[in-house]
């Protein structure tokens, strides 16, 4: 039987149930619409999270910091094998040499050191504790400052602050909203290192005395209560209205440079102290190390632990979470796939019924040469087609309902005072997935009513009333 041919019988014969037929379609539509509409909302969701950790740039950075392997309190971090009595290399620091030497590397941008320490902010008459964070300059178009009030930061040595939106509120008086801290200053203690001066310095006491040789170095630093003002120039949204919490999220945010003159204690100061009686130069608690791009931040990683540091991104993270998304859209695909299952049972009721009514049309196909493989080729063309017009229709109907399901939600979230995010997406992969997969569960359904035509017989048929 020519192509030709079979197109036109399969055709002529959708055309005379058409009711039915388009019932049957219909079920397929409805099967491939939730398949759509489920599996949009799963991609939408993903690329959300992606965006969110893309825009941060937390995706092209990755956090440095020293191996504090050793047990706490050995001389030098040093370690002794129970064997042979050999001791270890202690941790290496993280100071300045190391700093330059990972801003050597391929494909690193930037190298900054991570300032963070608890502060007390105090804006007349209120003060609140508060974790201080300073922001490099690259930060500025980072997710973090979305729906900022005012500007950034005006250079990088200026004394200058940033204020998150919830603490604001808890620092202006009832009623005043956060972003009146515009403008006005705010004072903030702190604890500041102090270095300690070579012992042939320091005034004499009751101790014994000691031998010091001329190249003396300090011997570590003192702690001493410090304040500075910083002049607010922006707040960022609080929670409420849909501000965003970033990696690292602080409540307020200085120059980077400024934090880092600021000479604040830290967590690392006291355990590097413990493991040094001499004070070695800037030692850094973590250092943020920006890549070119996402790609080049594996290798990186290698490279910095070969130097002998541990290395972190938000990389290895997000593995796992694209594993739970692709489980998730797993789901979501099983679910959505039971409409299509239960529309695949009406295919095959729509066509066991055709061969009933149509048996003397098959008999008379038979008797004219037709064979056993052109009637299976009829039914099987007539399945496609209810197929492939169940898998279009089904798409722009998954397409209508996601969009819906996204108007609702930017509705109820502006309602409630938060940005809405775009949580729907219908990437072309699905789109040509969906119509593929309705046209072979519609061929598959058809397999059953396809062989039971092809094996009547023809006389039997002819005779049938």
């Amino acid at each position: 039987m020519k192509l030709g041919d079979l197109t036109e019988l399969a055709s002529r014969n959708l055309r005379e149930a058409v009711l039915r037929n388009s019932l049957t379609t219909m079920g397929i539509s409805v099967g491939v619409a939730s398949l759509v509409a489920l599996l949009s909302l799963g991609v939408g969701l993903q690329q959300l999270v992606d965006r969110s950790v893309a825009r941060a740039g937390l995706f092209d950075t990755l956090s440095v910091r020293s191996r504090q392997s050793a047990p706490f309190g050995q001389p030098g971090g040093g370690r002794r094998n129970p064997r042979d009595g050999q001791e270890f290399e202690p941790p290496r620091p993280l100071d300045d040499a190391a700093r330059k030497e990972i801003a050597a590397l391929p494909n690193v941008v930037e190298v900054n050191p991570e300032v963070r320490f608890t502060a007390e902010a105090r804006h007349d008459p209120i003060s609140q504790l508060v974790m201080v964070a300073g922001m490099a300059a690259s930060s500025q178009n980072s997710g973090t400052l979305d729906g900022l009030t005012g500007h950034f930061f005006s250079n990088p040595d200026a004394e200058e602050a940033i204020v998150q939106g919830d603490l604001g509120k808890r620092l202006v008086d009832a009623g005043q909203s956060p972003n009146s801290l515009v403008g006005q200053e705010i004072t903030l203690r702190f604890a500041q290192r102090q270095a300690l001066p070579p012992p042939s310095q320091q005034a004499p006491t009751d101790a014994p005395n000691q031998a010091v040789g001329p190249d003396e170095e300090a011997m570590g630093f003192s702690i001493v209560p410090s304040e500075k003002k910083f002049t607010v120039v922006g707040v960022t949204p609080t929670s409420e209205a849909g501000g965003q919490v970033g990696f690292n999220n602080a409540g307020i945010y200085l120059p980077l440079s400024v934090a880092e003159k600021l000479q604040v204690v830290q967590q690392g100061d006291l355990r590097d102290m413990s493991r040094s009686s001499v004070a070695q130069g800037t030692r850094y608690a973590a250092l943020n190390v920006r890549a070119t791009s996402p790609a080049a931040v594996a290798q990186i990683e290698t490279s910095v632990s070969h130097m002998g540091f541990a290395a972190f991104s938000l990389i290895d993270v997000t593995r796992n979470l694209r594993t739970f998304f692709a489980i998730f859209d797993m789901f979501l695909g099983i679910f959505g796939s039971l409409a299509l299952a239960v529309a695949s049972l009406g295919i095959i009721n729509t066509l066991v019924m055709a061969i009933l009514e149509r048996r003397r049309e098959i008999g008379v196909l038979k008797a004219l040469g037709a064979s056993d493989r052109d009637v299976r080729k009829l039914f099987f063309a007539e399945a496609g087609v209810m197929g492939l017009a169940g898998g279009v229709f089904g798409v722009l109907l998954g397409w209508a309902i996601g969009r819906a399901i996204q108007f609702a939600t930017m509705i109820y979230l502006k309602r409630q005072g938060m940005n809405p995010p775009n949580i729907w997406s219908v990437p072309w992969w699905l789109v040509l997935g969906a119509i593929a997969f309705a046209v072979v569960v519609s061929l598959a359904s058809g397999i059953y009513p396809a062989s039971r035509a092809a094996r009547l017989d023809p006389v039997e048929a002819l005779r049938y009333e």
